[in-house]
């Protein structure tokens, strides 16, 4: 039977082994500040949610704030409005997906699901916020546009209706509704 014999650590070796971890510690310490850099600057940070005054907005009127950095559109919707939006069957919308994040994913973008649903938003229809970023390009749509009278996105001529859900033109989804609650009758967090 043979036996095996392992040799002893070298000088050799001990350099190899602290040569090695001298590199990873250097990698470590030159790669921490590119990575760090990508995190979220402090005045991103400090928009990281808004409280937003309801009372002074007038209905049929929208309103656009900045969150996050973007648009956030603030509209108060007529009575006639709401009814449109309610009558269009999601069989007519280009994304059926609601787009709404205080769903849950893949909720139907009915009138109703295109409205936060969390922190007493039940009954308040009138009430409709969604990101300012047209979903095809990233440009900025303006109010009372279009054929379905909610926005137009001039670039390309995407057409969204008064619940924010595409209904004519290159953009591919609805525009997004962020996280939102009502504080108060006339408040809201977003964010």
């Amino acid at each position: 039977m043979a036996t095996t014999t392992t040799a002893e650590p070298t000088r050799r070796d001990f350099i190899y082994i602290a040569t090695g971890a001298m590199a990873a510690v250097g990698a470590a310490a030159v790669a921490w500040p590119l990575i760090d850099q990508m995190n979220p600057s402090t005045a991103v940070l400090a928009l990281a949610s808004i409280e937003i005054d309801l009372a002074p907005i007038q209905v049929g009127q929208a309103v656009v704030f900045t969150f996050r950095g973007h648009p956030l559109f603030v509209r108060r919707r007529t009575a006639k409005e709401i009814a449109a939006a309610d009558a269009v069957p999601l069989s007519d919308l280009p994304d059926p997906i609601a787009r709404n994040l205080n769903l849950p994913d893949g909720a139907p973008a009915t009138a109703a699901n295109r409205i936060a649903t969390a922190g007493g938003a039940a009954g308040k229809a009138e009430w409709f916020v969604s990101s300012g970023v047209c979903t095809h390009l990233g440009c900025t749509p303006t109010a009372f546009e279009g054929d379905f009278g909610g926005w137009l996105c001039h670039c390309h001529g995407s057409m969204y209706d008064t619940a924010g859900r595409i209904r004519k033109g290159p953009a591919p989804q609805n525009l997004e509704i962020p996280v939102y609650t009502f504080e108060t009758a006339t408040k809201i967090k977003v964010g």
